[in-house]
């Protein structure tokens, strides 16, 4: 089984486990000696439905209908309760590994949670819809922040603390797309959103 991982930092673990976030997307990666045939292809308007689903079809790190593990580290999971046997003790293997900290090193088949990819696309990254902004972890908030009496759109809380002084001015936006770039810098690398790259876009619901 493979497994994802969302930032931590900005909540979007905890939104995808709540159903908050429900789309992901991830930059197209093709090896360089095969970026200017994909840029073609991407350009092809009279073949560009057909190129997209063969592009899919071969670079996309997850397939539509598959069943992909949600990575947490092994101790944010035994805090939760998992991984305790009938008298309450932890495998040690888990507590001395890399995962137990970084759920970049975890195994895929321990985890308790799983996502179920039901489409993909692909796209420019500023190609984004309000609704599919909101559906990547974009929260609306009904009552806007102190000083920002039209934004009011940010990341996914608890990262996000409405009337906090956390340079409130940085997160907050006036529509969800525009929110979803102030993310997308944070979370892929500042200057992400400008640069416009092809992105996969995956739709999933929870599979448990």
């Amino acid at each position: 089984m493979k497994k994802i991982m969302f930032n931590d930092k900005f909540g979007l673990t905890s939104a995808v486990l709540n159903g908050t976030k429900t789309m992901t997307r991830r930059i197209l990666k093709v090896p360089i000696t095969e970026y200017n045939a994909v840029n073609c292809a991407l350009n092809d308007d009279e073949n560009l439905e057909a190129n997209k689903l063969a592009i899919i079809k071969k670079y996309a790190r997850y397939q539509e209908g598959e069943i992909v593990a949600v990575a947490q580290s092994y101790r944010e999971l035994i805090e939760q309760g998992y991984f305790r046997n009938e008298h309450g003790l932890i495998p040690v293997e888990l507590c001395e590994c890399g995962g137990y900290r970084n759920k970049m090193f975890v195994n895929a088949d321990l985890m308790p949670h799983h996502i179920h990819t039901t489409g993909i696309k692909v796209e420019r990254l500023q190609d984004i819809s309000e609704d599919d902004a909101l559906r990547e972890g974009i929260f609306h908030y009904e009552q806007p922040p102190l000083h920002h009496k039209c934004d009011r759109f940010a990341p996914w809380p608890p990262y996000v603390k409405p009337y906090k002084h956390d340079n409130d001015n940085l997160k907050y936006r006036c529509t969800a797309r525009f929110a979803f770039a102030y993310l997308i810098d944070k979370v892929s690398g500042t200057g992400t959103w400008n640069t416009n790259p092809w992105v996969l876009g995956y739709t999933f619901e929870l599979a448990d």
